[in-house]
């Protein structure tokens, strides 16, 4: 039975049908091999498929002639066996399974990609009789366990090859290995968990001769009954399917095959439920096999029924049990990967807090035990809670340096930046023109008084009135000349810092009067100007301490105080920021208007915990409760 990925779309994948033409090709090959060398290497080829990424792989068996381990195959062509020594010699040793990290290359220099050599020994019974390896680029922890799982898995065909060769039957190994090596292909043929278990029973009791054949897996503290032959639905039969689960929970239980009835001259096994199932269904036979992980648990079997004239023999019970163990693995990867989402994460769960309760795993354990140390710590333990805001500093005032008068710039030796003194010149208006006017207007004044002196001299009162009048009016223009050129001087008016300014590019134009020249702020007093966040403006009060730090001062903390709140918001860079002045308590000689910073405002103490995870959570009830009806 095969399923169509492509099942009516009416244009199957062509990468899809060349990657199902190579797996045909390569399972060809494997069944149709002669010689241990030949089934040796399609195996390697099949097995590097599997488990994806294989760079090499050797299977080292035991000699006849010699006795001694001899590499049989090797995979791909040209690959170096003896990259792979090591890890065979540890599995011979160990007589077990075995994953380590391949030593770099020292003529590669240490360059290339870390990479893990897997072993695991080909044993029949006691005996290890040879190892398969294969050597695999790097992968995560639980890709490399999976990789491991598989070569124990694909171990059981070298161990059924070897069994044929050493046991003895070649009909029976070949049977065997036929009936497994076809099972195989027709459970991952098979897309699903229920469709690849419903054929694998319906399969197996048409080969074995069985009357009904079944399979079940570990759930809880029970078998549940997955699968039954011929028979998709198995619902109304209810008491069989119990019974059939209890049978196989004996199997489990004590991790062995168990026949019914039991062979004469064997040692005694319960086989109560098997008793029962034969006793009330009428299969006089019946043989369970264990399905058994590579740690020794059994997570399942499978139970196959027969008439009491024809009982299962040892032959057939070995049989059962090859199959069993190829092809339990591989239901049950199918199994666990046809789950709902939510069951394999509580089973992942469920698995990592076994893991961390139970024995081994320390470093998992200190991880935990820190984790919640800190937890705990940041749920209890207060912090001092601040609020963040970008600061600028700004003198206490801005005093405006303008023309007096209209007129042209003259000198001008200071520009933004300099520090001035009080009564230091900043710049002068060309006062040229004002003295001319002033000569013309003291000549004039002179005309007036000789004129004046003349009526004073007829007697002429009305000349002598308008005269005086004339006079008043050029001395009072040649004051305002006075004062105008004591005006052109522009001093500073008070020690500070010109902020803004410069003069020094404009010698000879002409400004208006009152004309803004220089922007003059003092070094004795500032104020400090953040801009808070609209969502911590509720915690801020005036008379709140804060911490400054500017970018031209990095290592130097100054201290202020909330003095006034702006109820006014500012819209920046899509973000709304409120005005929120403050003064320093103490001024260094080095700060200067303008500097740029971020200021810390002390709101209280509170648990660290919400210090740090408030604004994401403010932001998700935000957005919570936009999207509520």
């Amino acid at each position: 039975m095969t399923s169509n990925p492509d099942h009516g779309s009416g244009h199957p994948d062509p990468a899809l049908e060349s990657v199902t033409s190579i797996d045909q090709f390569l399972w060809r090959r494997f069944a149709e091999a002669n010689t241990i060398e030949q089934f040796c290497s399609s195996w390697l080829a099949l097995q590097a498929r599997m488990i994806g990424e294989a760079l090499g792989g050797l299977v080292v068996l035991e000699s006849p002639e010699t006795g001694s381990p001899t590499p049989v195959a090797t995979w791909p062509d040209g690959f170096e066996p003896d990259s792979l020594a090591a890890i065979v010699e540890r599995v011979l040793k160990e007589r077990k399974g075995v994953a380590s990290k391949a030593e770099a290359d020292e003529e590669s220099g240490g360059l290339e990609e870390p990479r893990y050599c897997l072993g695991y020994p080909v044993r029949v019974g006691r005996k290890v009789y040879g190892v398969a390896a294969l050597q695999i680029a790097a992968r995560s922890p639980a890709a490399l366990e999976l990789a491991m799982r598989r070569l124990q898995w694909g171990a059981a065909w070298l161990q059924n090859w070897v069994l044929r060769r050493v046991a003895d039957p070649r009909d029976r190994t070949t049977k065997k290995l036929a009936l497994a090596l076809e099972l195989a292909g027709l459970v991952l043929e098979e897309p699903r968990f229920k469709s690849a278990a419903t054929a694998t029973v319906t399969e197996l009791a048409a080969r074995l001769r069985c009357d009904r054949v079944s399979i079940g897996f570990v759930a809880g503290k029970q078998v549940k009954v997955c699968s039954l032959s011929h028979s998709a639905q198995f619902g109304k039969q209810m008491n069989l399917i119990r019974l059939i689960g209890v049978a196989m929970g004996e199997s489990i239980d004590q991790q062995v095959a168990l026949r019914y009835p039991e062979p004469e001259g064997k040692r005694s096994l319960v086989v109560q439920a098997h008793e029962q199932l034969a006793r009330n269904h009428g299969d006089g036979a019946i043989c369970t096999v264990p399905f058994v992980d590579r740690k020794g648990r059994a997570f399942g079997a499978m139970l196959f029924e027969r008439s009491a004239t024809e009982p299962f023999d040892g032959h057939t019970v070995e049989l059962c049990d090859s199959v069993a163990a190829l092809l339990g693995p591989i239901l049950e990867e199918k199994r666990k990967n046809d789950r709902l989402l939510i069951t394999k994460v509580r089973d992942s769960l469920w698995t990592q807090v076994k893991r961390l309760l139970g024995p081994r795993h320390t470093a998992r354990k200190l991880i935990a035990a820190s984790l919640l140390i800190l937890t705990a710590f940041l749920v209890f333990a207060k912090g001092q809670y601040r609020v963040t805001a970008e600061t600028t500093l700004e003198g206490q005032v801005r005093r405006v340096v303008s023309a007096p008068f209209r007129g042209f710039i003259f000198e001008a030796p200071v520009r933004g930046g300099d520090t001035v003194d009080e009564g230091q010149m900043m710049c002068s208006l060309d006062v040229r023109d004002l003295r001319l006017e002033y000569s013309r207007r003291s000549s004039e004044r002179e005309q007036h008084m000789v004129e004046h002196r003349q009526a004073m001299a007829v007697n002429d009162r009305a000349a002598m009135n308008v005269l005086s009048k004339k006079m008043r009016q050029v001395e009072a223009q040649i004051a305002l000349l006075d004062e105008q050129m004591a005006r052109a001087t522009i001093v500073a008016p008070f020690d500070g810092l010109v902020v803004s300014g410069d003069l020094t590019q404009s010698l000879g134009a002409p400004v208006e009067a009152g004309q803004v020249l220089f922007e003059v702020a003092p070094l004795e007093s500032y104020r400090v100007i953040l801009q808070v966040d609209e969502r911590d403006i509720g915690d801020i009060r005036i008379g709140q301490k804060g911490e400054l730090i500017l970018a031209a001062m990095p290592r130097t903390r100054q201290q202020f105080t909330v003095a006034k709140l702006t109820p006014v918001s500012v819209s920046e860079e899509g973000r709304n920021f409120f005005r929120v002045e403050g003064g320093l308590d103490s001024v260094s000689q080095r700060l200067r208007p303008g500097m740029e910073g971020f200021g810390k405002i002390e709101v209280d103490r509170r648990r660290l915990i919400w210090i740090w995870t408030h604004d994401l959570i403010d932001w998700v009830r935000m957005k919570a409760w936009t999207w509520l009806p």
